[in-house]
């Protein structure tokens, strides 16, 4: 998949055809050989010896026999990383790198290339192994979520790895497949870093100020509307209250007219009642002279 960022000219300065091997380290390989063939021939005695016994020792001759076949794979992947642990093949313009039991080809338009960093067993390794530390490089596939690294210590020299190391930057250099917008990226970066320009940041930055600037103000905004609230809570109360006093008076001011009035009709009353009866005495004087 090519990048469309190719630096022909740079391309042109690649070797042509060949294949560069890089070994493994010859040490590595040594220490390798020796603890699995100890292991293979340790567990694989154990497990023959618990065939031959069966009964209760069957399950652990089962388990001897996994592990010794383990030992065994990595004792035969011993001799294919003798022959390269990385090449580079400029006949089929790729990378291939060396995974245990398979061969992983990166191809020039997707393959990038860069220092790495030591992991925490590997830089715990350096501290305490002293000298030169350890260098790394990683070898990717841009367009691949896999990436891999290698160092001094996988190699078989320190030179080799300065050699990969620059034949291997070289090509990242002029096939730019890191600078693709197809590939696959790491979770702190920006899909869009590279197409932010000057205006684009100064928009961000003076939105985020303003933003800032609004909840700075808002506090005070807040406290003249609950001051507001608050003046116009105590207006409604005060009229309410007014209300309340003018609609008491109405009432005390009823109920007086009402008992004036009621005792008004009460002496209308007891008056109406005094002229009857002084009516009905004069009558009574009136038949009584008449009698005589």
């Amino acid at each position: 998949m090519a990048s469309g960022h190719e630096n022909q000219e740079k391309i042109n300065a690649l070797p042509k055809e060949g294949v560069h091997c890089f070994a493994a380290s010859g040490k590595q390989i040594l220490i390798r050989r020796i603890i699995s063939l100890i292991l293979l021939l340790a567990l694989a005695a154990g497990a023959v010896y618990c065939f031959m016994n069966m009964g209760a020792l069957l399950p652990a001759g089962c388990v001897a026999a996994v592990f010794a076949i383990i030992a065994l794979l990595v004792f035969i992947q011993t001799f294919l990383i003798a022959k390269y642990r990385v090449a580079i093949d400029y006949n089929e313009k790729q990378v291939v790198l060396r995974f245990r039991y398979s061969n992983i080809k990166i191809p020039f338009e997707s393959f990038d290339a860069r220092d790495g960093q030591p992991d925490k067993a590997e830089a715990l390794v350096d501290n305490s192994m002293g000298g030169d530390k350890a260098q790394y490089l990683v070898l990717d596939d841009v367009f691949a979520d896999a990436c891999f690294q290698t160092s001094t210590r996988d190699l078989a020299s320190k030179e080799d790895f300065l050699k990969l190391r620059e034949e291997a930057i070289a090509i990242a250099d002029a096939y730019g497949a890191r600078e693709s917008e197809d590939k696959v990226r790491f979770w702190n970066e920006s899909e869009k870093a590279a197409d932010v320009d000057e205006d684009e940041i100064d928009a961000i930055v003076d939105e985020a100020m303003g933003e800032a600037e609004a909840e700075k103000n808002a506090p005070a905004e807040a406290v003249a509307v609950a001051d507001v609230v608050e003046d116009a809570a105590d207006e409604a109360e005060a009229e309410v209250s007014e209300a309340e006093d003018k609609a008491e008076e109405t009432a005390e001011e009823a109920t007086e007219d009402a008992a004036e009035a009621a005792e008004e009709a009460e002496e209308a009353v007891e008056e109406t009642a005094e002229e009857a009866a002084e009516e009905a005495s004069e009558s009574e004087s009136d038949e009584d002279n008449k009698e005589e």
